[in-house]
């Protein structure tokens, strides 16, 4: 489980770039179910047939993650950039990055603080006053090696650490992803859809398409969602905790989920013996902000991992609380027709 974990963060796939992760999620859940395909969004979806006619279940993760593009290179050989869903620009100084099919390495560089004005030194740093440095002199130097156009992601591997934690990249969303193939094992009454969408970090693109042609019944989002419980946060303030298993939505600023499914979500979780938690804030938005909307309406909820730090190269997440994501979504499906 671990070993799907750390293949599907490792793989590049910025919003709108998402082929090498594609590729890796259609050769993990090809043995798992009876069809799989590829929308014209780049969604993958894949079908496993269910014994009771009637209903569509489909389960929704999204595996594009924030990233880059280059926009232009100077006479210098410096790369200027844009930003690929949201960043804080304040923690990209001297973070690595990969740049391009090939991986081209390269790091962000800002005016050295000892070359700044006293009112710089105040103010937040904004993307405008970074650059990518990729080692080369001249334009030319750098042409050789990049493009305006490339795509890129931080350069950041999974590690281990602390008390079954782990720290990588991309565990929004690649740990839902990696949640979703493994509740693939489970069984399912009903027809199911397994959506692996496209384009969530730059406005819930590919999860609106999906939903439109799968006309599903319900949908469960699998979302790795921010946690707040650090230093210099009330616990008042707190969204999720790490350590007390997955998150249950009641609303965000994208979608309502649907009561019943909560309560069933609640009612499973306990039966089962899963710890789970509620979301404690309303901020934010996932898939199911286009999945609810979809066509004449589905019922939609939302699971989420609590990850600290997500949109950086070092969110870090509790193994224990992904495992009880995988466990809780496997309950969901076997009982499902209690909705």
């Amino acid at each position: 489980m671990s070993d799907l974990l750390k293949r599907l963060v490792s793989a590049k796939g910025a919003s709108g770039n998402e082929d090498e992760v594609r590729q890796l999620i259609i050769e993990e859940i090809t043995p798992l179910t009876h069809q799989v395909t590829v929308d014209r969004m780049g969604n993958v979806i894949g079908y496993k047939r269910g014994s009771v006619p009637g209903k569509k279940v489909m389960l929704c993760a999204h595996m594009d993650e924030v990233g880059f593009i280059i926009t232009r290179i100077e006479e210098n050989g410096m790369l200027k950039f844009g930003t690929i869903g949201s960043i804080d620009a304040r923690i990209l100084p001297s973070k690595r990055i990969r740049i391009g099919n090939e991986g081209i390495p390269g790091v962000f560089g800002i005016k050295a603080i000892h070359l700044q004005e006293p009112a710089e030194r105040e103010t937040a740093v904004k993307a405008k006053q970074l650059y990518i440095d990729i080692g080369a002199k001249t334009r030319e130097e750098a042409e050789r090696k990049v493009k305006p156009g490339d795509y890129a992601v931080f350069d950041s591997e999974m590690v281990y650490f602390g008390e079954g934690k782990v720290k990588s990249r991309a565990l929004d969303d690649r740990a839902g992803c990696a949640a979703l193939i493994e509740a693939l094992k489970a069984d399912c009454p009903f027809d199911l859809y397994a959506c692996f969408t496209v384009q969530e970090e730059v406005g819930i693109r590919g999860a609106k398409v999906a939903a439109y042609n799968i006309k599903p019944d319900m949908a469960l989002i699998i979302e790795g969602t921010t946690c707040s419980d650090v230093p210099g946060i009330e616990p008042q303030n707190f969204s999720t905790r790490m350590g007390m298993g997955p998150a249950i939505s009641i609303a965000d600023l994208s979608s309502y989920s649907n009561k019943k499914m909560v309560a069933y979500l609640i009612e499973r979780a306990e039966k089962a013996s899963i710890p789970y938690q509620i979301k404690e804030s309303l901020t934010g938005g996932n898939d199911a902000g286009e999945i609810q909307r979809s066509r004449g309406g589905v019922m939609t909820s939302v699971v989420s991992i609590p990850c600290r730090y997500i949109h950086s190269p070092s969110s870090v997440m509790d193994l224990e609380d992904f495992n009880n994501t995988i466990r809780l979504v496997q309950e969901f499906l076997k009982g499902c027709e209690a909705l």
